[in-house]
């Protein structure tokens, strides 16, 4: 009888604005069967510090936040401040 759990990102999505989002999946397994799974997502916004996130995720980061998106997430941010004031 083995008993292992492993983790990994079984899910990236990247919004209109520049938002990422991932999911991790753990899995705990009995010899090959999955005994059972568990989900613990994260989001990130466009020019977050990516310290400590995984490196397929840091991947997709540097790819999908250009300048521009950094640029368009900052102004809707700055808009939506306004607006509250």
């Amino acid at each position: 009888m083995s008993i292992t759990k492993t983790t990994s990102i079984d899910q990236i999505t990247v919004t209109e604005n520049g938002i990422i989002l991932y999911r991790e999946a753990t899995r705990i397994m009995e010899d090959g069967n999955e005994l059972s799974k568990t989900y613990h997502r994260s989001s990130l916004t466009p020019a977050q510090d990516l310290t400590g996130v995984p490196a397929n995720v840091v991947a997709i980061c540097n790819v999908a936040w250009t300048p521009e998106v950094i640029a368009a997430y900052q102004a809707q941010i700055a808009a939506q401040q306004a607006a509250r004031e």
